[in-house]
């Protein structure tokens, strides 16, 4: 945990080092300028009420230093709060930000994809809940014990000034019950905040799984199923909720007790400075006032501690990502040809190799159906071209490649956002050439905003097959040499499949296409088709081959 808290620490320096500085400095400031502020401002009031009981003491008592301070305070503590709050926040906020980059990164392997589509929750609580959780760090543990710190050192000086070394007492006082706070809070919040956060997650991913899955869990009869688990994650998140606040009842308790037993005190004190003749009726105000603002940085500390079990789960979760050594960058070899040289394969925990001494080769320009039975190896070859699993033994050369997959990820933003992923930098006259070449610009020009139009998560807002015309113009953005089309037209209609497979092959002139597929109109686009059996070439055929057209017709028919 403290390789991880100073990992995090030295990440937040990096993003936002002066703005946390002077975030703390304006919150110090804030602090001790509203302290000075009540003090002042009981000490000024005591004042003149006692000068007005003496008989022409108002004459002998000048009103404009202290009005004048207490204006000056009030603007200046004003200031500060207004600028420690836009401070602070903008520090978190930016600290924040640059972590969700690096943590991404971080989580970036090799299976991501796989893991993603299995528990997209999972990832997403990763990258927004833990790091969110984070600026209690900050926010409600680094700024009010700073301020408490400096307000109790300040708070002595000021206070022994007035009433000698007995002035120190109520600094110290302030100091142990903010150390007592974090203690008993990061003891009570520790297991309550790690069960409030593993709830949370719970919940998210079970309402995530019962609503994208809603159709799936329904014909296999586990709706109610699936409800009651997420109904089970709810009920331990209100009791992780109800343990933490009756943690924070406990502390608030504590802390009020806390107050008076420091205003009892300092009024003890100040009879006692009283009768000794060395504090007045206005310096006992300002002596009990002072100690009544010393106490303001303990309300948010207290919220801290009560978080700071949640927090230090985050840390742990956040730090193990980052720290965790990052897998080698995969052999990158460039070729015009595909080439799969003597390639051993193993799933994670299979028995048996998928792929033993396989060896393919497809020369540049060539258009290539991969055909087989589930099972025989197609997805496993796709992921292997593309780098996101690495053989064990033997080496993959390809030229620069694109993937269109069955599934492909529109995001809710604009048409000219979901285009631009391909190709950041393309003008408004290539996004529409695209458009033309993929059927897509007549429904985009009748949109309202055309290229800026807003699309819903996932392209709602298109049909389903306007969605992929849309991934397909995406797609040919990338401009690359070499295609890999997975199972483009699967469970869409015959007329929108026909018109993406005729734009494919208006646009592949000159290109090296390789596609997996088990439908026959996807197939009859290459001149070779090649069937798997077990990562095993069983079948290799070209067009104008005897068997080319039969190869065809064992596949499924459009």
């Amino acid at each position: 945990m403290k390789v991880h808290l100073l990992l995090l620490f030295r990440l937040f320096r990096e993003a936002a080092g002066w703005k946390l500085g002077f975030g703390l400095g304006l919150a110090c400031l804030t602090a001790m300028t509203g302290a000075a502020l009540l003090g002042l401002s009981g000490w000024f009031v005591a004042a003149t009420g006692m000068i007005g009981l003496a008989a022409g003491g108002a004459l002998a008592f000048d009103l404009f230093p202290p009005s004048m301070g207490v204006r000056v305070l009030a603007l200046l503590r004003t200031g500060a709060r207004y600028s420690e709050r836009l401070v602070t926040h903008d520090a978190t906020l930016s600290v924040i930000a640059g972590l969700r980059v690096r943590l991404f990164r971080a989580l970036a392997r090799p299976n991501l994809g796989r893991a993603l589509l299995q528990r997209p929750g999972r990832m997403l609580f990763r990258i927004t809940g833990d790091l969110d959780t984070l600026d209690t760090l900050y926010l409600r543990l680094l700024v009010p014990v700073a301020g408490l710190l400096l307000l109790s050192l300040a708070g002595m000086v000021v206070l022994a000034l007035l009433a000698g070394g007995a002035g120190l007492l109520p600094g110290l006082f302030l100091l142990f019950t903010g150390l007592i706070m974090l203690v008993l809070g990061g003891q009570g919040g520790l297991a309550a905040g790690g069960l409030r956060a593993a709830a949370l997650e719970a919940l998210r991913l079970r309402l995530l799984d019962l609503v994208a899955g809603r159709v799936e869990w329904r014909l296999a009869g586990r709706q109610e199923q699936v409800a009651k688990l997420a109904l089970a994650a709810e009920t331990r998140l209100a009791r992780a909720d109800d343990r933490l606040n009756r943690l924070e009842s406990r502390l608030a308790l504590g802390q009020g007790l806390a107050g008076t037993a420091l205003l009892s005190g300092g009024v003890l004190l100040c009879a006692e400075l009283v009768d000794r003749g060395l504090l007045g009726g206005a310096g006992v105000a300002l002596f009990l006032l002072i100690l009544l603002g010393m106490m303001e940085p303990l309300t948010p500390l207290r919220r801290g501690a009560v978080e700071l079990g949640r927090s230090l789960r985050a840390v742990r979760r956040v730090g193990d990502a980052l720290s965790a050594d990052m897998p080698e960058a995969p052999s990158m070899t460039m070729t015009p040809d595909i080439t799969l040289t003597d390639i051993q394969f193993r799933h994670p925990g299979a028995v048996a190799a998928l792929y033993d001494g396989f060896n393919l080769l497809i020369p540049a320009g060539q258009h290539v159906a991969i055909i087989g039975d589930s099972g025989a190896g197609k997805s496993s070859l796709i992921a292997l071209l593309t780098r996101e699993v690495q053989p064990q033994a033997g080496c993959v050369s390809t030229p620069a490649w694109g993937l269109l997959a069955q599934e492909s990820a529109l995001f809710q933003d604009s048409v000219r956002a979901n285009l631009l992923l391909a190709a950041p930098a393309a003008s408004d006259v290539l996004l529409w050439d695209v458009l033309e070449q993929a059927g897509l610009a007549r429904v985009v020009r009748e949109m309202p905003g055309g290229l800026d139009a807003r699309l819903g998560e996932g392209g709602s807002g298109l049909s389903s097959g306007q969605r992929r015309r849309l991934a397909l113009a995406r797609f040919l953005l990338q401009d690359k040499p070499l295609w890999l089309l997975d199972e483009v037209t699967e469970g869409i209609d015959l007329a929108v499949a026909t018109l993406i497979l005729a734009k494919i092959k208006e646009a592949a002139a000159g290109r090296t296409i390789l596609l997996i597929t088990h439908l026959r109109r996807e197939a009859a686009l290459a001149d070779r088709i090649i069937r798997l059996s077990q990562g095993r070439v069983i079948q290799d055929v070209r067009r104008g081959d005897p068997e080319f057209p039969n190869a065809l017709l064992s596949l499924r028919p459009d």
